[in-house]
């Protein structure tokens, strides 16, 4: 279900992926957007795009979607899909996830301990993102190894998660079509 309105999207969307990459400047100046796997849905490119993009949901600040961009771009990932990804981090799970990044990054140094594990109480303030900062900072050393560690983990398992659900939907599609190709009347 979600890989047709996937490829309905996308192929809505190949008019202007076209317009795009024939473009003058891009073929001169980003010859590399006219990749295919950039613009295409397929088993290497999504998985590639998923694990870029839960990568880069972790990125500390607002520019979590340009490198995803640039991720994609390198690694020839599918980077609508892998902008979208990143979108799992917003105002509401980037603390909890903090927090599971901070305890991850303990196991590996156990020897520090922050007085404050708990973050600020929210508030739709502009002072809130400088509490959250202040606060992260004094997280230190554990939430920066653990903020690596949370997004090479989540990555590696949304890649997987991708190949494994695609092999399971082809293989479910195959033997569909056996099934349908038998039960056809002669």
């Amino acid at each position: 279900m979600a890989r047709t309105f996937l490829r309905r999207l996308t192929r809505r969307l190949e008019p202007y992926v076209d317009r795009i990459t024939e473009n003058p400047w891009v073929r001169r100046y980003a010859p590399a957007l006219t990749e295919p796997d950039l613009w295409h849905l397929n088993r290497r490119s999504s998985a590639r795009a998923v694990a870029i993009g839960l990568f880069s949901g972790l990125i500390p600040g607002p520019i979590q979607v340009l490198g995803a961009v640039g991720l994609s771009i390198l690694f020839r990932a599918h980077f609508p899909l892998a902008a979208i990804t990143t979108l799992y981090t917003n105002p509401l799970t980037i603390v909890p996830l903090y927090v599971v990044a901070y305890q991850y990054g303990e196991l590996f140094i156990p020897g520090a301990k922050v007085a404050e594990l708990h973050p600020p109480p929210f508030s739709w303030s502009h002072d809130y993102m400088f509490e959250i900062l202040h606060w992260m900072v004094q997280l230190g050393k554990p939430l920066a190894l653990g903020l690596a560690l949370l997004a090479l983990t989540l990555a590696a398992l949304g890649w997987i998660a991708v190949r494994v659900s695609w092999r399971c939907h082809t293989v479910w599609a195959w033997r569909r079509r056996a099934r349908l190709r038998h039960a056809a009347p002669v």
